[in-house]
């Protein structure tokens, strides 16, 4: 798949891109390429732009992870979109195929996390300890799989792997996440758990921004969603 093929979002100001699994939001240990390398690229090619390319990161998604993700091609947009994310003025719907079937058809979960930084995991309680966040999340069921459900989340807070961690807390793991009690990794390395959709005000056109992020057709699991 083309890289232009993967843009969601493109204008002036901001441009958005379906994230694969395994792409990196943000650089790390491994000095593997990230997206805003790969972005800058893009732009400096499509436009003839000479010299260093701006792109601003704004919010990041776990690098196993896929959908939505935008980032700011002006110094005017970041600050403005960062407040948005800071304010909670952004809907982020996310996708989430999980082994078995939930409690119940749909809940709002109300936990504490807790990182653990040498492990890269977060733990949840179901009351307040020390050093411990607030999370909460909204999720319904979507759809019932052969031995999988498909579950639709909604955030009202932004904590380390929080989707991960709360669905695994009531015994939701999602498909392919070891780190979190998944009974098998998957081939390439990537949990389901996908970004599907991000709203939010245009920065500076003060317009309704709509962004849907289809899901990997490759991917026979994903595939199978009749939705």
């Amino acid at each position: 798949m083309s890289l232009s093929s993967r843009i969601l979002f493109e204008d002036n100001h901001l441009i958005a891109i379906n994230k694969h699994a395994g792409d990196l939001v943000q650089g790390d240990r491994t000095g593997d390429t990230t997206l805003p390398d790969v972005l800058k690229t893009y732009i400096a090619k499509k436009y003839d732009k000479p010299g260093a390319v701006y792109l601003g990161v704004i919010h990041r998604l776990d690098r196993p992870t896929s959908g939505v993700v935008i980032f700011a091609r002006t110094s005017k947009a970041l600050p403005r979109m960062n407040k948005l994310f800071a304010d909670h003025k952004t809907e982020k719907t996310y996708w989430a195929i999980i082994e078995g079937k939930p409690p119940l058809e749909s809940d709002r979960l109300v936990h504490y996390l807790k990182r653990n930084p040498k492990q890269n995991k977060s733990y949840a309680h179901d009351h307040e300890i020390p050093s411990s966040k607030k999370a909460i999340l909204n999720y319904r069921l979507l759809q019932q799989l052969d031995r999988y459900s498909l579950l639709e989340i909604k955030l009202e807070t932004g904590r380390h792997h929080q989707i991960r961690t709360q669905l695994a807390k009531i015994g939701c793991v999602i498909k392919g996440d070891l780190k979190y009690g998944a009974k098998r990794s998957n081939t390439d390395g990537s949990i389901h758990l996908h970004a599907r959709s991000l709203k939010f005000e245009h920065p500076v056109r003060k317009e309704p921004v709509e962004i849907i992020a289809p899901v990997n057709e490759k991917d026979t699991l994903w595939r199978s969603i009749s939705i």
